[in-house]
C-alpha cells in the first residue's frame, strides 16, 4: 500500500463476521490503495479477534464500550488524516474502483466547495439500494431511488442533498469546518443532521454515476425489528427539536405527517416502539443547540401527499 493514501476507508463493525470478512477484503482489493480503518464497537462475538488475524495490515481500533454507529464513525475518521474520508458499512461490498470513483468526483482542489458525494448502490437483487438522501420543508429525509431498477437511478434529479450513510465520502476539509456526526444520535439519521450543517456553511454534494457496490442491508440492527424502529423514531424526534422545526412555518405540516405515520403504525401494527423513540429523541432534542434548516438543503417540490407516499418501500420503483 502506498505510505499515506487520500483515502481512509473507515469501517464500523458490531459483530457479522461473514459480512465483515467480505467487506474488508473489498476495502483491500481497491485499484486505488486506501488507508483501512476498521473500529469495533464492542461485538457481541469474536469479530474482532478474526479481524486481527485475518487482517493485521489494517488497522484495529476497539472500544471499550458499545458507542453506536455516529461515535464508532467519529472514532475511525479521527484515527486518520486522509484528503478524503469514506465511511463504509460492516454489510457492504466495494466495487474494485469505488475509492477511484471518490476520488474523481473530489478532486484535489483547496478552492473546491464540495464537501461530499453520494454513491450508488446496489441491493443484492440488482435494483438501487440507495443513491443518496433528499429532505422535504420538514427536514424529513428520505432514501433516493430506493427500490428502483438501476436505469432509473438519477445523479442529478431529485438534487442529491448528501450521501446516505451505508457509504458516504466526505472531503475532510468540510469536516474540520462543520464537525463530525452528532453523538446525541446513536444510529440513523446521522448523515441527514451532517448534510444540513454541511449545506449550511456552503458544502454542496455531487452524485457519483457509477455503482459503488452492493449494500446486504440490515445487518447491524435488523430491518424493521425493534431497535431499528426505536432508533429511526429517536432521531426523527431529535431533529424535529434541533431544528426547529415544529415552530417554523412547516410546524404544523411536520405535526401532522408524524401524527399519521405514528398513527398508523399504533392501529395497523400496534406498534408503540416508533412513537416512544421520538419522545425520547424529542427529550434529548433540548441538550442539542438550536439550527435552522438550511432554506437550499430542502426539496420544496415535495408536498405533503408526496412525502407520505415516499414513506413507501414501493415509492421509487413506480415514481414517473
Amino acid at each position: 500500500m502506498n505510505a499515506d493514501p487520500e483515502v481512509d476507508l473507515v469501517i464500523p463493525v458490531h459483530g457479522g463476521w461473514d459480512f465483515v470478512r467480505s467487506c474488508i477484503r473489498a476495502a483491500r482489493a481497491q485499484s486505488v490503495p486506501a488507508r483501512v480503518i476498521v473500529v469495533d464497537d464492542l461485538s457481541p462475538d469474536d469479530t474482532a479477534d478474526r479481524i486481527g488475524d485475518e487482517f493485521p495490515d489494517v488497522t484495529l481500533i476497539r472500544n471499550e464500550v458499545n458507542l453506536g454507529f455516529a461515535r464508532t464513525c467519529n472514532v475511525g475518521m479521527a484515527a486518520g488524516h486522509g484528503r478524503l474520508v469514506m465511511l463504509v458499512n460492516s454489510d457492504v461490498v466495494l466495487e474494485p474502483d469505488a475509492v477511484a470513483a471518490a476520488l474523481r468526483a473530489l478532486p484535489d482542489d483547496p478552492a473546491s466547495r464540495v464537501g461530499s458525494a453520494a454513491t450508488l448502490l446496489l441491493a443484492p437483487d440488482g435494483t438501487v439500494d440507495s443513491y443518496g438522501i433528499v429532505a422535504d420543508v420538514t427536514g424529513a429525509g428520505f432514501v433516493r431511488f430506493h427500490g428502483a431498477e438501476l436505469s432509473r437511478a438519477d445523479a442529478e434529479r431529485p438534487p442529491v442533498l448528501g450521501p446516505y450513510g451505508a457509504v458516504a465520502v466526505y472531503r475532510r476539509a468540510a469536516l474540520a469546518e462543520v464537525g463530525l456526526f452528532d453523538t446525541n444520535i446513536f444510529m440513523y439519521g446521522e448523515e441527514l443532521d451532517l448534510a444540513f450543517r454541511l449545506r449550511a456553511a456552503g458544502w454542496s454534494c455531487v452524485a457519483i454515476p457509477e455503482p459503488s457496490g452492493m449494500h446486504l442491508g440490515g445487518a447491524s440492527a435488523g430491518k424493521e425489528s425493534v431497535r431499528q424502529r426505536r432508533l429511526s423514531g429517536f432521531a426523527r424526534g431529535y431533529l424535529l427539536r434541533k431544528y426547529g422545526v415544529l415552530r417554523s412555518r412547516w410546524g404544523v405540516r411536520a405535526f401532522l405527517v408524524e401524527a399519521i405515520v405514528t398513527g398508523a403504525r399504533l392501529v395497523l401494527r400496534r406498534d408503540v416502539v416508533s412513537l416512544v423513540g421520538r419522545w425520547e429523541g424529542w427529550r434529548r432534542g433540548a441538550l442539542a443547540p438550536r439550527l435552522r434548516l438550511p432554506v437550499d438543503a430542502v426539496d420544496k417540490t415535495i408536498g405533503l401527499r408526496e412525502s407520505l407516499k415516499m414513506r413507501s418501500s414501493a415509492y421509487w420503483a413506480t415514481r414517473d
